[in-house]
């Protein structure tokens, strides 16, 4: 595994000087008609001299090796001359984004759902991005989706159907994009290259079992709203008794109290507006 080595070569700009000297005095050694002279100054200075010249832009690096030996890499930007000899690789150490692809895939439980996850990555390590995997940026997109995939497929969508579930991909956001984003950095890191951030960005169900799911969850929804309106109207029915009774408003036999929690509760409880009915004989009849 090749380590990375950082060199800082001699400026550009005398050699540079040294090449426009050079061309100078090859075009006086034409002009004298010293054609040897002059030819073989114009091939050192063409071939020597003027390949080894490199510009290095900031957030860039130059990674060199000569003669399938690899030399070491420039990452200080500026003008500098290098051995023309060498093969120069440029290799950007910009933050990049890899918007993955929306993938199907099973969860924990066996439902299918469709992921995919935005991935925020830098090369680190310039040897290894460029000698440890055939080609890093196809490497971070395939080693992505598989980590996604096995993201998936050990945490359930959500907890209705397994309540003991402490982790869901819907609703544990910031620990399922640590786990995913200490799972890039592992599987990444053979390549040189560091795992800045990686968040879900798409989760939902397939488009199979989407509708199903949308009514397991409306239902679970009205049956959570009867349950607080049945027990909001049982502590109105109760403070209603007690009132009642503290203030001998009336007394009510155990018959009458049945019949009046009983019409509270439809009043209460019921989805639609009451007719009201007005008996106008005894409270008997």
């Amino acid at each position: 595994m090749y380590q990375e080595k950082i060199i800082t070569p001699p400026s550009g700009y005398l050699t540079l000087v040294l090449f426009l000297a050079l061309l100078g005095g090859s075009f006086y050694g034409f002009a004298t008609e010293n054609f040897i002279a002059a030819g073989i100054v114009m091939l050192v200075n063409l071939f020597l001299v003027l390949p080894g010249l490199i510009i290095n832009n900031p957030n860039e690096a130059k990674v060199l090796t000569l003669f399938g030996k690899y030399v070491g890499t420039v990452k200080t930007d500026g003008f500098f001359w290098v051995n023309p000899l060498t093969t120069k690789k440029k290799v950007s150490l910009k933050a990049r984004n890899l918007n993955g692809h929306q993938i199907k895939v099973n969860d924990k439980l066996g439902n299918p759902i469709e992921i995919a996850a935005v991935v925020v990555w830098q090369i680190k390590e310039t040897a290894m991005a460029m000698f440890a995997v055939e080609d890093y940026l196809q490497y971070v997109t395939i080693q992505s989706e598989a980590a996604v995939r096995h993201l998936a497929n050990i945490f359930p969508y959500d907890n209705f159907e397994d309540e003991e579930a402490t982790i869901t991909l819907k609703d544990g956001a910031e620990k399922v994009s640590s786990l995913l984003e200490g799972e890039l950095s592992e599987r990444l890191s053979r390549a040189g290259i560091e795992v800045i951030e990686a968040r879900i960005s798409h989760l939902a169900y397939a488009q199979e079992i989407a509708s199903a799911m949308l009514q397991r969850q409306q239902a679970t929804a009205v049956i959570a709203a009867r349950k607080l309106i049945v027990e909001g109207a049982v502590g109105m029915v109760e403070m209603a008794l007690e009132r009642l009774s503290a203030k001998n408003i009336v007394e009510l036999d155990e018959e009458r109290k049945a019949a009046m929690v009983s019409n509270l509760l439809v009043v209460l409880c019921g989805d639609r507006n009451v007719q009201p009915v007005v008996n106008t004989g005894t409270l008997y009849s």
